[in-house]
């Protein structure tokens, strides 16, 4: 059993409290299921209550996963408002089937399908894989129209080297699909451990033609122990047509995933309240510290600085800082609390929220306070 309770405590006094349970189960057939609730509610009335619920089922190669959100309605109930439900089965011992659609309510309440999303996934001999995605919206009428088809193909062209090509086809206005986005990924792995890689994005011009719109390109080294460093390079045709380099990422990182410091550093000519191109300048340091504690828990230390918008040549500020910590409990339990704080343009706290939980679900232990904008 887990428990959950968060507290959102901004500056303007208003008050947010979600509370969640997640219950795993596990019976002599292999069947593994687990479910969530939670509550958001706000004492100053700032957004409407919301509340939802959580279901997760796997048994023999077939997982399904059902998300539900109920909204507070005007006569202090609550009503339901929309729901995703996602179920993969496995066909075979290589393809897996997955469909996911998307629920809404129609103006009597009634469950309406806003969008289903399929996907199929091959693994072929040599270590091919081939993927075909696609996404369909309901016309007026009810009836499925085929928006979007992404087809992917990843083969391991030579040792070490694997290409994946992915083409992703739109609705071209006259009942066809006609391809709109072409990728092309390389990634390398050479002798001395290093990987290279190059991943290149070409948009359709709508005359039969294609235009390059980006390409990243680095290498990822090991230090020869658990560290690594990795860099990247982000280039983008300019007003010649010509490719330059609009962003750089390094990231290095030291120690094991246990006990550690991981530092990335973000450059890029696009500098908040910076007019013009002045080539490329820090723009954000992000940094995490990892240690084990005593009685086999984690701590984890996040720390964000970015460039001030009002005054860039500042230097970095630190806008966010996070605390994560695990400690183990009884019987395969373990309880964690993570503490987020953020800061505004002077220094001042904008925002802190506090999770507290326990958990006997094995991967949830796993400490990441990686806010979803910062994860690559």
């Amino acid at each position: 059993m887990r428990r959950t309770s968060k507290l959102i405590v901004p500056l303007a006094g208003m008050l947010i409290l979600s509370l969640a349970q997640i219950c795993v189960a596990q019976d002599s057939s292999g069947t593994k299921s687990w479910n969530s609730s939670s509550q958001v509610g706000d004492s100053g009335g700032n957004f409407n209550p919301t509340r939802s619920t959580e279901t997760h089922t796997e048994s023999n190669g077939r997982v399904v996963n059902s998300t539900s959100l109920q909204r507070l309605g005007p006569d202090g109930r609550y009503v339901p408002y929309s729901q995703t439900e996602t179920e993969s089965v496995r066909v075979d011992a290589t393809t897996v089937h997955t469909i996911e659609r998307t629920y809404g309510r129609g103006p009597d309440g009634q469950r309406v399908l806003i969008q289903e999303s399929r996907e199929e996934t091959r693994d072929l001999p040599g270590g091919e894989k081939k993927i075909v995605r696609t996404t369909s919206n309901p016309d007026a009428n009810g009836a499925l129209q085929l928006i979007r088809r992404e087809l992917v193909d990843s083969k391991q062209v030579s040792a070490g080297v694997r290409d994946t090509n992915t083409t992703v086809f739109s609705a071209d206005g006259t009942g066809g699909m006609s391809p709109a986005v072409q990728v092309h990924e390389r990634e390398m792995r050479n002798p001395d451990g290093t990987v290279a890689f190059n991943k290149s994005t070409q948009l359709a011009n709508g005359a039969g033609h294609w235009n390059l719109s980006e390409v990243r390109e680095g290498t990822i080294k090991s230090d020869g122990g658990p560290g690594s460093t990795k860099e990247e390079n982000v280039l983008r045709p300019d007003a010649d047509g010509k490719l330059a380099v609009v962003e750089r990422t390094v990231s290095k990182q030291a120690g094991g995933s246990d006990a550690g410091r991981e530092v990335t550093e973000t450059y890029s000519t696009n500098v908040p309240g910076q007019a013009g191109n002045e080539g490329l300048r820090l723009v954000q340091r992000e940094s995490t510290v990892r240690r084990s504690t005593a009685g086999g828990g984690q701590s984890s230390t996040r720390q964000v600085e970015t460039a001030n918008p009002g005054n860039p040549r500042d230097g970095l500020q630190v806008t966010q800082q996070a605390i994560d910590i695990v400690r183990p409990g009884g019987s395969g339990s373990a309880e964690q609390k993570s503490t987020t704080v953020t800061f505004g343009p002077d220094g001042q706290v904008n925002t802190v929220v506090v999770d507290i939980g326990r958990t006997n679900k094995q991967a949830a232990i796993n400490v990441d306070t990686r806010t979803a904008s910062t994860r690559k």
